[in-house]
């Protein structure tokens, strides 16, 4: 009878650690680290990223793109955390030059937060076909890393921003 208690006891403290990391809450607070004004150079052109401190449930980011002296394209971000949600969630707009929107008004990109751990944080789309990661490299190092598509045919983009001189 013995014999069965110790799987039993390893079984059941498999099922409880997994529960326990499917319910981890994450909050808007442990977001902190990605506060601050970003800039970065790439084949896109020169960005420009700032993303406000965690305050009211709420972060917010503007983002620009500019190549060749000319816009190419806006994003205006927002990761709220309301009394409903038990983790963060990523909203993400996009908007051609005069303003104008990609996604329809009523359905802004949603990514919620998968992973948080020290200064990295990671959304996805409930479908699975985005994932954006966000990781504080150093003082004055933020790194960002698009994926997208399906695991047999993903396109990575990565981004090395640094902290702006005010």
């Amino acid at each position: 009878m013995s014999y069965l208690i110790v799987p039993l006891l390893v079984f059941s403290i498999s099922i409880t650690a997994n529960s326990q990391a499917l319910n981890q809450k994450f909050k808007i607070a442990d977001l902190e680290f990605m506060a601050g004004n970003w800039k970065a150079t790439s084949d896109w052109g020169d960005m420009d990223e700032f993303w406000s401190s965690p305050s009211g449930n709420c972060m917010m980011c503007t983002f620009r793109c500019v190549k060749d002296g000319k816009i190419v394209f806006y994003e205006f971000i927002v990761i709220e955390q309301n009394e409903n949600d038990s983790v963060p969630v990523l909203k993400l707009r996009h908007f051609n030059p005069g303003s104008i929107g990609w996604e329809d008004k009523e359905s802004p990109y949603l990514y919620p937060v998968t992973f948080l751990s020290g200064q990295k944080a990671i959304f996805e789309r409930p479908d699975k076909k985005t994932i954006i990661t966000y990781e504080r490299l150093s003082k004055n190092t933020l790194k960002s890393v698009l994926i997208q598509g399906t695991p047999e045919k993903q396109k990575v983009t990565e981004f090395t921003f640094s902290l702006a001189e005010k």
